[in-house]
């Protein structure tokens, strides 16, 4: 007879099968009763609802929302094709969401099928699916695919949309209507339904945008078609975003208006930066005595078990992991020592601001570089593949307990092309560090560590307008994750700001 742990590896044998594929979300029936029991018994599994499972670590805590803000989506696209086939679309509003990067996870994801039901499905951490009932599914032209969604093409979502849609997510309608250059796809559409109420709204938008070319495009086509176009704005009511939206990649535009919107707020709360220092030697001094003490709180706030202790005998070179096993495989150790090679970097960087070179350039030139040293050890240690030192991240990632869903992998590249330039272009050092440092976790270029990189790089942009260097403390850890999240979430960094600003102007810490 098996034993209990033969019975387990066996149940494990299984769900690996299930994952190599890249799942996170099984169907129950995918399992047989046994295997089922034993993994749900043993938290490698966790049920979304009844028929419907989903991958869970067991050092996980039940309260950690993580895992399932990672399958949400795969859940609904598995659910929806199950249940539905083919017969299904996210809605117009949450298709033109997700084709604008707004990534977010909605507390409701609302499904269109002529199968739907009208009924709410309750799911964990207090998010939900409506699978509402619509006489026919779109046309398959109106229909695009993206990681197994099916959404709304944007120029069929744009003309199915309500008016408010305008009012109550003006970034995202403007992000996607600036991405359409020309109106021959919206004319197919405008004209075969007759849709005249319509075309006058996005004759104004287009207007407003200032792309006034596809704006006459739409209303002479309507009017040639005998169409009364009467032109509206819906953007005249409500809030005016502060810059004029380009013809780029929607998360360029994103970051772009995002930035403007931030850095006034963050102007008001921060205080005026003292200039770069006379003396740069006395400045770095005051770096090197704060290291001890930021590593431990920034390591710390990772969730590395971290002592001044420890980081001392890395920073003395007494660690020594070619001789010494367990030095190898403390990971602990090697965290902290990338860390402090990353400094060195960093340190290097910060000195040569100080001298009055450009930070923006200096640390777009270096970044790669900060995160390849922090994970160096691991590399060699063979604790993480060499692949890990490549760059940008090449697959998708998701942060621990966040709504937000950092941008597809596809467009780092974009992203981070785009916050340089606007690092380039500000002459605030105040905004560059805050609102830099959050936008480094907001697109999350890396597969790890961004948390880190992110302090680095808020502490070269501070040494850009003569501030101190400055340490985020570890008992500071849940305010400073929660401003985070409101920044991301809802694209208030307010209370980010304030943070970081009181952290500045209160540098010295006691452990």
């Amino acid at each position: 007879m098996s034993s209990p742990h033969e019975k387990l590896a066996s149940s494990l044998e299984q769900l690996e099968k299930l994952q190599l594929k890249g799942r996170r979300i099984f169907c129950s029936n995918e399992f047989s009763r046994a295997h089922r029991e034993r993994l749900l018994k043993n938290d490698f599994l966790r049920e979304v609802i009844k028929g419907w499972l989903m991958s869970w670590n067991p050092d996980t805590s039940r309260g950690d929302s993580s895992p399932w803000y990672d399958s949400f989506w795969e859940f609904c696209s598995n659910y929806c094709r199950e249940r539905f086939g083919s017969n299904w679309s996210l809605s117009p509003e949450q298709s033109l969401q997700l084709h604008a990067e707004k990534n977010v996870i909605p507390g409701q994801v609302v499904i269109y099928s002529s199968k739907g039901s009208n009924n709410t499905i309750k799911l964990p951490f207090n998010t939900s699916l409506f699978d509402l009932k619509i006489q026919s599914i779109p046309k398959s032209d109106d229909i695009v695919e993206r990681e197994g969604l099916r959404m709304y093409s944007v120029e069929a979502a744009v003309l199915k949309v309500s008016e408010s849609f305008f009012l109550t997510h003006p970034l995202e309608a403007r992000i996607v209507l600036s991405g359409i250059q020309d109106a021959s796809n919206l004319l197919t559409r405008l004209l075969d339904g007759g849709h005249s109420a319509i075309a006058g709204r996005l004759v104004g938008a287009f207007r407003s945008l200032g792309h006034a070319n596809v704006a006459n495009d739409i209303r002479d086509a309507m009017k040639a078609a005998d169409y009364d176009v009467r032109e509206t704005d819906p953007f005249k009511q409500g809030p005016q975003l502060p810059i004029r939206i380009e013809r780029n990649a929607p998360i360029s535009n994103r970051l772009r208006i995002i930035w403007e919107q931030c850095r006034e707020v963050v102007v008001d709360v921060f205080p005026e930066a003292p200039g770069l220092p006379r003396s740069s030697k006395q400045y770095m001094n005051a770096v090197d005595d704060l290291y001890i003490k930021d590593a431990y709180h920034s390591l710390s706030i990772e969730g590395y078990q971290v002592t001044p202790t420890l980081i001392n005998k890395v920073r003395s070179g007494n660690w020594n992991p070619e001789n010494s096993d367990e030095d190898r495989q403390n990971h602990n150790a090697l965290s902290a020592r990338g860390y402090w090679q990353t400094y060195q970097q960093v340190r290097r960087v910060v000195d040569q601001i100080l001298q009055g070179e450009n930070a923006a350039e200096l640390v777009q030139k270096e970044l790669r570089n900060w995160y390849r040293e922090l994970f160096q050890p691991m590399v060699i240690a063979g604790l993480v593949p060499a692949s890990t030192l490549a760059g940008f991240r090449s697959s998708s990632v998701f942060i621990k307990g966040s709504r937000h869903v950092p941008p597809r992998n596809e467009i780092v590249v974009d992203a981070m092309t785009t916050l340089f330039e606007l690092l380039q272009n500000e002459s605030k050092a105040s905004v560059r560090s805050v609102v830099g440092h959050w936008l480094i976790g907001y697109i999350h270029p890396f597969m790890d560590g961004n948390g880190r990189i992110a302090r680095f790089f808020m502490n070269a942009m501070l040494a850009s307008g003569g501030y101190p260097w400055t340490v985020i403390p570890v008992d500071k850890r849940e305010t400073y994750m929660q401003a985070l999240e409101c920044a991301s979430v809802d694209q208030d960094i307010k209370s980010f700001a304030q943070f970081i600003a009181n952290c500045v102007e209160n540098p010295v810490l006691k452990q």
